[in-house]
């Protein structure tokens, strides 16, 4: 037991080095930005402050960085609703299981930043003032875990954010502590970023309802639940591949030829459920897409490997799995309850495109019911 315990101790306490290696080499390798750079909570607050005293409006999009289109759309969007925009990147350890993508997740400040110094925004009414992102937050781990942070959740000490009741259920059976990680990190950004408003995609359905949701248990200001915006998912324009930081993992035969599989499977899902099919049926649907696809490639020799992880359906306001008998027209008519017309539904797949998992969604029924922009 005292073997155990001093193991953990030592786990946390080279996390917490590494934490603070981070932090100095943040300080020292960062590369030019015409956009102001807060590696520290304290400096960031200040330039917060100001930003108070001034009445500004703060956007914020939190990232993990390797910036694709998908961002660029949550960025675009605050700056036009937005006097300020921040942007943070923190690849955050407590979201990743020991077995997942830690050391390998896509790290590309340089271009990062390029992709937000080229983004401006014409400021209505005023021909000559355009928006551009306003700040990067950078923290490193140890300002982000100031307790530490590791990878096993038995050696964790310190402070962390569960979501009772919402956390286990989609990708949350398949990543059990992830969202708890999610809740925390995004807790303590809040705390340091005070945003006005905030913005989340789409294509991470589950995790922008769950925060809408902590942030109503919470009680926080900023934001109020009502000011965290979800912006529809960014697709690549041929392929309806849902644009994902770890795409970058795919080789091209990969992208072009499996990787759009999973869209596909939730349209012919979609097709089914619209035409009266029951969940089940409409479920059945998309593996049988799948299905075909995986024997096309065994066909053609193809090295890809392909396989699907779920389809499945629920109820965006619990997270729980509709039952196989439902239908369109019966979901719209909830026992005890008013007819909600076009009651939304979620619809969500995972699947495995050679070493890389992909996920994605479709909202079945009236997605501004979900507070889903346009």
């Amino acid at each position: 037991m005292l073997a155990t315990l001093n193991s953990r101790h030592r786990t946390v306490a080279n996390t917490l080095a590494f934490g603070r290696e981070m932090s100095t080499n943040l300080t020292t390798a960062l590369p030019p930005s015409s956009i102001p750079i807060f590696t520290a909570v304290n400096s960031y607050r200040e330039w917060r402050r100001k930003a108070y005293g001034e009445k500004k409006s703060v956007g914020f999009v939190a990232t993990m960085g390797a910036l694709h289109d998908g961002h660029v759309s949550l960025v675009r969007r605050s700056l036009v609703e937005n006097d300020l925009t921040v942007v943070s990147i923190f690849v955050n350890p407590a979201q990743f299981a020991p077995h997942e993508d830690l050391t390998t997740y896509p790290r590309t400040l340089a271009h990062d930043l390029e992709v937000l110094e080229s983004l401006k925004h014409a400021v209505e009414d005023s021909p000559n003032v355009s928006r551009s992102p306003s700040a990067l937050f950078l923290p490193s781990v140890y300002d982000m875990y100031p307790s530490g942070i590791t990878q096993d959740k038995a050696a964790q000490q310190g402070t962390f954010v569960e979501v009772k009741g919402y956390s286990h259920q989609m990708e949350g059976s398949r990543r059990p502590d992830f969202f708890r990680g999610v809740a925390t990190v995004v807790t303590k950004l809040f705390n340091v970023i005070e945003p006005s408003r905030t913005y989340f995609g789409q294509k991470d359905i589950q995790q922008a309802l769950l925060l809408r949701r902590m942030t109503r248990d919470l009680l926080l200001s900023h934001p109020t639940p009502e000011s965290l915006f979800i912006v529809p998912t960014a697709r690549d324009s041929k392929s309806n591949i849902a644009l994902s930081s770890r795409n970058a993992y795919l080789t091209p035969a990969e992208y072009n030829h499996a990787a759009p599989t999973l869209y596909a499977a939730l349209q012919a899902a979609k097709s089914s459920w619209g035409s009266g099919s029951t969940k089940s049926q409409a479920v059945t649907a998309a593996h049988g897409l799948v299905e075909r696809k995986v024997q096309e490639l065994l066909s053609a020799q193809s090295e890809i490997a392909l396989k699907l992880d779920y389809i499945e359906m629920n109820d965006p306001d619990s997270f729980e799995i509709i039952s196989d008998n439902v239908t369109a027209a019966s979901w719209d008519m909830p026992g005890g309850a008013k007819p909600r017309r076009n009651r939304p539904v979620i619809l969500s797949g995972a699947m495995w495109v050679g070493k890389t998992r992909l996920i994605d969604n479709i909202i079945l029924g009236d997605a501004s019911q979900l507070g889903i922009l346009s």
